[in-house]
């Protein structure tokens, strides 16, 4: 008969041998275990989403010559419930080739933020590319959106149209006059190879003490000066607005936040046409 010592041991050591294995079959089976909140790196599904949705977004091309159609809005942060919501909305409207957040994907800069609101988005039944905001700079939040999303600055162009998604949140930067990069802005704005029409989407407005003040003139410069500017979209106040601060012709919109429950539906024809619908949801 076995002595009770060694019988508590043995079931002791059973015990070990159960929780190890079995932390490592959740380990193996669930790749989304974050040791720590600041934690950078992203399981497969949830990295590189500008490319893939961009790679899905050219299964789907529309001749130069048509009319765009595409929805705007920003600030997803922690608007989970809104955010489940408005993809239901979009997904009943007609003719919408994507869908574009003006920053401020997360809140506090989290991956797993991130991630979660693209559980919700990647519901939509077109793609959808972000721009990156200063909530998004938060704590690690600069290497996790690269790692979950990608490049802080990119352009592609759909339907003729060239989308020019720059990062503008200078005072992340502490207002060192690299950012908003104009260098690059002016590469892309004066490269109209098979581009009928441009729009430059960022976070943060011009007009905004968060966007560095010494890059405020040549940015709006470096807009007025390029002959095929349609728009320019702005993020960041929660609230929509059609404005013309600087003159010149230069539009700028800013969108909605997820927590307003609406979003703008804007339609593009010709070299600087377009129109606006507000939806409710």
């Amino acid at each position: 008969m076995m002595n009770t010592s060694t019988s508590s041991g043995l079931r002791s050591a059973l015990s070990h041998a159960l929780a190890l294995s079995t932390g490592l079959a959740l380990l193996a089976g669930c790749e989304l275990i974050e040791f720590s909140p600041n934690q950078t790196s992203s399981p497969a599904a949830y990295s590189d989403l500008t490319a893939k949705n961009m790679t899905a977004l050219a299964r789907q091309p529309l001749p130069a010559g048509d009319t765009l159609r595409f929805v705007f809005t920003g600030d997803s942060q922690r608007f989970y419930e809104e955010a489940e919501d408005l993809v239901a909305s979009v997904n009943r409207q007609p003719g919408i080739s994507l869908l574009v957040v003006a920053g401020d994907i997360s809140d506090f800069g989290l991956g797993r933020e991130m991630r979660w609101v693209h559980d919700k988005l990647k519901k939509l039944r077109v793609p959808y590319l972000t721009v990156v905001g200063n909530h998004d700079h938060a704590a690690n939040g600069r290497r996790v959106y690269q790692e979950v999303f990608g490049p802080l600055d990119y352009v592609f162009t759909y339907a003729g149209t060239r989308f020019i998604m720059l990062n503008t949140n200078g005072r992340e930067y502490r207002f060192d006059g690299t950012v908003p990069n104009i260098n690059w802005l002016q590469q892309q704005l004066a490269d109209t190879a098979g581009v009928q029409r441009q729009v430059v989407i960022n976070h943060v407005p011009p007009m905004d003490e968060d966007f560095d003040p010494q890059l405020e003139e040549p940015y709006v410069a470096a807009l007025k000066a390029a002959p095929r500017l349609s728009l320019a979209l702005n993020g960041h106040r929660h609230d929509f607005s059609v404005t013309h601060p600087y003159g010149g012709g230069l539009t700028l919109i800013n969108s909605y936040s997820f927590e307003k429950r609406r979003y703008v539906i804007l339609t593009l024809w010709g070299r600087n046409q377009f129109k606006l619908k507000t939806i409710d949801f």
